[in-house]
């Protein structure tokens, strides 16, 4: 390695390969782990000087055993180094053709008349690399031009903008299917019997003190009505299971009493469903008649006409 990397080609190569792999291995989330955790920052700094010290260390120890070395043993060590040469000559050949570089005894034919205080100045080419990135930076430039300035292409604000557009949509999306992110605008009744079930379950464990287990009513009104005392319909219900009832007088909060969105439209739909029962010895009616609004005119009347009307309290 050290015959075709120089040292600084070579510690840069060895430091980001470990940063590599720690940033690969190291769980950080969304930010750089040298950011989120100083312990990794102080690790790379610290490794970072010891390849240095072992470099510097191995340059001197490498001069100092040079010069202890006798004629003969430089003599076989030079010869060693110009067959190791000789053997990488693809390597040679691609530095040349990316450096255009000239070996030093023709550095005689590259001066120049300029002379400054003994500063002379030498008539070299442009490395190849360097030309050819010079090129590839006009051919972007000419494109990146056409492209956003001719041909109207989407700029930064521009993409930002759809990005956020379509990210409103996309939440807007999962909203309608997130069970802990549902609110009364987007919960809709459930009839299937499984959630019926968990909701009745729902209803025993937390509801039945108040309003019995067949929802007659006892401290909290009749459920099985028609009237209603915070108005009817699953939007309604699940808003008044969620924040509680009237001040001072009504249901808590089930939000913050262990109720997750997903198990209060359970509960609430269960509640649509027990609508018509008529249970033993119910509690007198409260509130008033609840009519869907939302539902068609010409099915307003059946509605009103139906015990099992959508109502909540």
């Amino acid at each position: 390695m050290k015959k075709f990397f120089p040292v600084y080609v070579r510690v840069p190569i060895i430091f980001f390969i470990v940063f590599a792999l720690m940033e690969y291995f190291i769980d950080s989330g969304d930010r750089p782990a040298f950011i989120k955790y100083p312990m990794v920052s102080v690790f790379l700094f610290v490794f970072l000087f010891i390849i240095i010290a072992i470099e510097i260390t191995m340059s001197a120890v490498n001069r100092v055993m040079y010069q202890l070395m006798s004629p003969e043993e430089k003599a076989k060590l030079e010869y060693e180094s110009s067959l190791s040469l000789k053997e990488s000559t693809w390597y040679k050949n691609v530095m040349h053709k990316l450096t255009k570089t000239q070996p030093i005894e023709k550095e005689g034919d590259l001066l120049m008349d300029h002379d400054y205080d003994g500063i002379k100045e030498l008539d070299n080419n442009l490395p190849p690399w360097w030309v050819y990135l010079f090129y590839i930076c006009i051919v972007f430039g000419v494109l990146y031009f056409a492209r956003y300035e001719i041909f109207g292409g989407d700029d930064q604000e521009m993409e930002l903008k759809k990005e956020m557009a379509q990210a409103k949509i996309d939440v807007e999306e999962y909203l309608k299917t997130a069970p802990d992110l549902m609110d009364e605008k987007t919960v809709v009744l459930l009839t299937d019997k499984h959630s019926l079930a968990a909701g009745k379950e729902i209803f025993t464990t937390n509801c039945a003190a108040c309003h019995r287990a067949d929802a007659g009513g006892q401290i909290g009104p009749n459920l099985t009505d028609d009237r209603w005392i915070l108005g009817g319909g699953i939007k309604n219900i699940f808003h008044t299971i969620t924040n509680g009832g009237r001040d001072g007088k009504g249901m808590v909060s089930w939000k913050t009493n262990g109720l997750k969105p997903k198990e209060i439209q359970k509960v609430a739909s269960y509640i649509l469903s027990l609508q018509g029962s008529k249970p033993k010895d119910p509690k007198e009616p409260e509130g008033e008649v609840w009519v869907d609004e939302s539902a068609p005119k010409k099915d307003v009347a059946a509605s009103k006409s139906k015990d099992s009307t959508e109502v909540k309290k």
